[in-house]
């Protein structure tokens, strides 16, 4: 079955529950939760499931003319409002007749945010009769892409929200959103995964070390997945060779670095040092690493020889980073800055 149609296998439960009073469906639901357990899958699932003409214990059935147009993106009351971006990167056969991305300008510098017009077009959608007398399902992903404009423009649409139609919000956390549309919606908050449950899942589609992948990404199954796709080990070669060099005392590893830390994004990079930080803090209070359990020989190194007082700041710079990291003044100066604070912080002491 389809992606667009099943729910991932922690999700079953919390999904039969929420639509099992779908008579009395609240007409806007904010799903939040932890980035990478599977909030829009669960959303574009129960947008599915919600106009499913036979659903099988809540849940969409798969096999109903209804289920038959989700699956070939076509069902005339779903709507996917998404990032021009999300929708190419997406391409798969749910690319509805009306997505702006197949147009060239959107395909040649596609928006990473939700557009005013995107809203607006909903309009004839919501003076058109429902198929059959069904839910008219609009899912938002990721809701945060939602820029003032557009963010103000969906509040007036739920504020008088068209009969029969619901409305699914995903995102990572409601206060990153416009707070007065955050007080017209429901709140489903996801729950994060169990390990074993995330370890199993991963081995199915055939990842290897699946508990270390895991752990390195927080818990968060789909992004572990993903992560694999791209990398050759949970913790990147970059940083390996940086632990490396740190326990041999040297600072050619560092330098060498340089060039590779700065093809990649700002927060790509902080983001695994703040995994290692954590990790190093952890052992300096005898508990297990989080992040990379695999390395915990050389976490327990990089922490018996590090500053302590050295260490939290280092952490405490490296947030601030991430919170900046998209609009770094100087990318360059910025690498050579972390490697030298950074290596500053582990060195032997």
């Amino acid at each position: 079955m389809s992606d667009s149609l099943t729910f991932l296998p922690w999700q079953i439960e919390t999904a039969q529950a929420w639509l099992g009073n779908r008579e009395r469906f609240a007409h806007a639901w904010l799903i939040h939760g932890l980035p990478g357990i599977g909030k829009t899958r669960f959303a574009r699932a129960a947008g599915a499931s919600l106009l499913c003409e036979q659903p099988v214990q809540g849940l969409a059935c798969g096999h109903c003319q209804a289920c038959q147009w989700v699956r070939g993106g076509n069902h005339p009351d779903l709507r996917l409002l998404r990032p021009d971006a999300i929708a190419l990167e997406e391409q798969g056969p749910d690319m509805q007749e009306g997505d702006l991305a197949k147009d060239a300008a959107a395909r040649k510098n596609p928006s990473r945010e939700i557009r005013v017009e995107q809203l607006r077009q909903l309009q004839h959608w919501f003076n058109t009769a429902t198929h059959r007398g069904g839910w008219r399902v609009a899912v938002v992903y990721p809701a945060q892409a939602l820029n003032l404009v557009s963010a103000n423009a969906l509040l007036k649409v739920l504020e008088e929200p068209a009969d029969r139609t619901v409305f699914l919000l995903v995102a990572d956390a409601p206060d990153r959103l416009l707070p007065t549309l955050v007080s017209r919606c429901r709140r489903l908050p996801l729950p994060v995964p169990d390990a074993q449950q995330s370890v199993q899942w991963l081995q199915q589609q055939g990842l290897e070390h699946a508990s270390d992948w895991l752990a390195a990404w927080g818990g968060a199954p789909l992004k572990a997945f993903s992560a694999s796709e791209a990398m050759q080990a949970p913790c990147p070669d970059w940083l390996s060779a940086w632990i490396e060099g740190v326990l041999k005392a040297g600072r050619e590893a560092d330098l060498s670095l340089a060039d590779t830390l700065e093809k990649l994004p700002v927060q790509e990079w902080v983001d695994h040092w703040q995994r290692l930080f954590v990790d190093i803090q952890l052992s300096g209070f005898a508990q297990s690493a989080r992040y990379y359990p695999s390395l915990q020989k050389q976490i327990d190194a990089l922490a018996a020889q590090a500053n302590s007082a050295a260490l939290t700041e280092a952490l405490k710079w490296l947030a601030q980073q991430k919170a900046l990291g998209n609009h770094p003044l100087n990318a360059k100066l910025l690498v050579h800055h972390a490697l030298d604070r950074l290596h500053q912080a582990c060195r032997r002491v």
